[in-house]
């Protein structure tokens, strides 16, 4: 039995989940997310709480337990509160700013880039060497901060780039000096 799989998933107050066939639904204050399930995972209500089993017990169908049931967590909490990444940008001139529906970097190129904010999620620059990401669905929010992120990646010599806010980037000593070359 998967460890994951087996804990139980607490429904928030404000927050419905229905359960149609294949079919789990999430319904909360930010929105509505749905996921579907294998024939070998059943999703069961009781009081309050979302339970997820392994009808089969085969090997091939454990792996799905624990995969479903933290598919359907991330859409209760999404639905109910939400998801947030945050990045930083580190370096002299790295600025971001929101205009409009699109995130303008400037991180060393010419020219800034722009981005399209997708449907679904918003992004905030509280200052301007901070980005925010915020969005119900957690797959979108971590692919929109990974593309946001392989624009300009942490370099390991003096740490400039976008970095998560918790990222600890690895640092590498410079090059040696030419000390002892002779004249």
């Amino acid at each position: 039995m998967s460890r994951i799989g087996k804990q139980v998933i607490p429904i928030p107050a404000g927050t419905t989940v229905t359960v149609n066939g294949l079919d789990v639904e999430a319904k909360g204050s930010h929105g509505t997310l749905k996921v579907r399930i294998k024939e070998s995972v059943q999703v069961e209500i009781d009081n309050g709480q979302l339970l997820v089993k392994n009808v089969t017990g085969l090997k091939e169908d454990r792996k799905y337990h624990g995969l479903y049931r933290a598919l359907l967590n991330n859409i209760v909490v999404g639905v109910s509160t939400g998801f947030t990444k945050n990045l930083e940008l580190v370096g002299v001139g790295y600025r971001a700013s929101v205009q409009g529906k699109d995130l303008v970097l400037e991180v060393g190129y010419s020219n800034p880039v722009k981005l399209a904010i997708p449907a679904g999620l918003k992004a905030t620059c509280g200052k301007p060497t901070t980005i925010s990401i915020w969005g119900i669905d957690k797959q979108q929010v971590g692919q929109f901060a990974a593309i946001i992120r392989d624009i300009r990646p942490p370099e390991p010599y003096k740490g400039k780039g976008i970095k998560y806010e918790k990222e600890v980037i690895r640092r590498k000593a410079g090059k040696a000096g030419a000390i002892g070359q002779g004249s």
